[in-house]
């Protein structure tokens, strides 16, 4: 793949940070609004949609996310219409008035949704709570009620108070299944600080806390101080889920560099809002360690995942990964500074250019918009689906909005307490 020599932008700035945001949102903005109703799920590099029929929740509930941003950020007619029908179809297409529940999968033809799959996630419940959170900060009053009747669903089916951690999968009628993962656990803990900033209540900064203990602190004590992803249901580490299987894109084997980098984020984010003094050297361990352990000195970027031997396990580039670890930096770098310790504030700053730069070369379309998903060790693009299922530019978009919020020029709220 050809790619022509531009001029590196200030990363650091607003503008630029406000313009790429726009410039992925152009991407999916308007094509991806199905007249039909709800969105269109699956582009190719172009912008051409490949399946028009197949609706998968992560990307109904993130394509809530970005148009709520968008929204909140630019304010215009067309994004506030975008949100709506993204929210509208996400509570009329996916959510079982009978259970509470919302289908992982759905097949979406002349206007009716055929249920592919309906097996209960949390993970996908945390992105159902992020996208009312966020749609009620944009402005939509309906999103409200949402948000504590999600908590609530997670509370009646998957909280494991025991545990103090939620548990991962069930059936229908809500039968768990035996599998327990930290990813879940990881987007709920967002989830929850976006419904604390929605809501003012307590009780989602208190579960979010404890999520972030019990996973970065006392799970990471079982796996050598560092985030494990797999366990069994008494939550002891699973070493073997998944460690021939490199295809599951939502339970990948071994240490993910990005998740560690995302876990950096929140743990920052929740030191914002309940401050302890642990937080910014457990933050920095983990951004040190993903940095330490999957950068690819030879033709940079991060790698998708090292085992526990140290090793990488998956040499692949992924957007999300390079995307996540942005955000961290920039928030470590501005924590640092407050804290008194410019040195290290000003390297995390160089880390966070190092990473925009190499983005910015290897996985921003320059021409369509948006980013490549998955690259190879030295940066070759492997397949022409720019945003399959669950992509849409969620963790991109969410980098630039999460930076900008960093430096103080985050997107205003628009409900009213």
């Amino acid at each position: 793949m050809t790619r022509t020599n531009r001029v590196t932008p200030d990363f650091r700035s607003p503008e630029f940070l406000r313009s790429h945001a726009r410039h992925t949102m152009d991407f999916y903005h308007p094509r991806a609004l199905d007249p039909s109703g709800g969105l269109f799920h699956f582009f190719k590099d172009n912008g051409d949609v490949y399946d028009p029929y197949t609706r998968h929740l992560v990307s109904s509930t993130r394509f809530v996310y970005t148009y709520a941003m968008a929204s909140r950020t630019w304010g215009t007619d067309t994004y506030r219409a975008g949100l709506k029908q993204a929210f509208d179809f996400l509570k009329q297409a996916h959510r079982n008035p009978a259970t509470g529940g919302y289908a992982w999968l759905l097949e979406w033809r002349n206007g009716r949704a055929q249920v592919l799959d309906d097996t209960c996630h949390a993970y996908g419940l945390a992105f159902v709570l992020l996208a009312h959170a966020h749609a009620h900060m944009a402005g939509l009053p309906e999103a409200h009620a949402g948000i504590a009747d999600t908590f609530d669903l997670l509370e009646q089916h998957f909280w494991e108070p025991h545990h103090g951690l939620y548990a991962d999968e069930a059936t229908p009628d809500w039968t768990l299944k035996p599998y327990r993962g930290q990813n879940a656990n990881m987007h709920l803990c967002e989830a929850l600080l976006a419904a604390f900033d929605a809501t003012g209540e307590a009780r989602y900064l208190d579960r979010a806390e404890q999520l972030a203990d019990h996973i970065c602190i006392r799970q990471a004590a079982l796996a050598g101080g560092l985030v494990w992803e797999h366990y069994h249901d008494n939550w002891q580490v699973d070493w073997d889920y998944n460690r021939h299987d490199s295809s599951n894109i939502f339970r990948p084997w071994g240490f993910q560099p990005g998740h560690l980098t995302e876990w950096t984020k929140l743990l920052l984010l929740l030191d914002q809002r309940r401050p302890r003094a642990d937080r910014l050297p457990l933050a920095q361990l983990f951004f040190d360690t993903a940095l330490d352990k999957a950068w690819d000195t030879p033709h940079g970027g991060l790698f998708y995942g090292f085992a526990p031997d140290g090793s990488i396990c998956d040499a692949h580039k992924y957007f999300w990964v390079q995307a996540e670890t942005i955000a961290a930096a920039a928030r470590l770098a501005v924590a640092h500074q407050s804290a008194g310790q410019p040195d290290t504030a000003t390297r995390c700053w160089a880390t966070y250019d190092r990473l925009w730069a190499y983005a910015w070369t290897h996985f921003v379309d320059h021409e369509h918009g948006a980013w490549w998903r998955i690259l190879s060790a030295d940066n070759r693009k492997l397949s022409d689906d720019k945003s399959p299922a669950g992509k849409v530019d969620y963790h991109t978009m969410g980098a630039c909005h999460d930076v900008l919020d960093t430096l103080g020029q985050g997107a205003p709220v628009t409900f009213s307490q």
